[in-house]
């Protein structure tokens, strides 16, 4: 079965860290492009980061460049989404997804994505 599990959302300060969670289950990553969406209230989801499977380049959105860094261990199937100087505005809900055929310079596209994790909760307080 697969699944994606999202894990490392709270409450933190704006200028805090945190380090979002992406553990694969049922496929194997390096199979796979990994994206971050999140979901703010009454906001549709957009696209955050994503790395691609093919050669391990990274891709951001211009909102969160310079702060969130995405990275994969392999050896644990997981992807993280570092992010750093987090502000009121990236209060939402994340999630993780996986695609086998993402163009990843269009990773904010959500049709690419062929599987979805349930989402984890960050809000950041001003």
């Amino acid at each position: 079965e697969v699944q994606l599990v999202e894990s490392g959302g709270t409450v933190v300060q704006a200028g805090g860290s945190l380090r979002l969670s992406c553990a694969a289950s049922g496929f194997n990553l390096d199979d796979y492009a990994i994206g971050w969406f999140r979901q703010a209230p009454g906001k549709e989801r957009e696209g955050v980061s994503c790395i691609s499977s093919s050669d391990g380049a990274t891709y951001y959105a211009d909102a969160v460049k310079g702060r969130f860094t995405i990275s994969s261990d392999i050896a644990k199937n997981t992807v993280y989404l570092q992010m750093n100087s987090l502000k009121p505005e990236d209060t939402a809900v994340y999630y993780c997804a996986a695609g086998s055929s993402v163009v990843a310079p269009l990773f904010t596209s959500e049709y690419q994505y062929d599987y979805w994790g349930q989402g984890t909760q960050v809000t950041v307080s001003s």
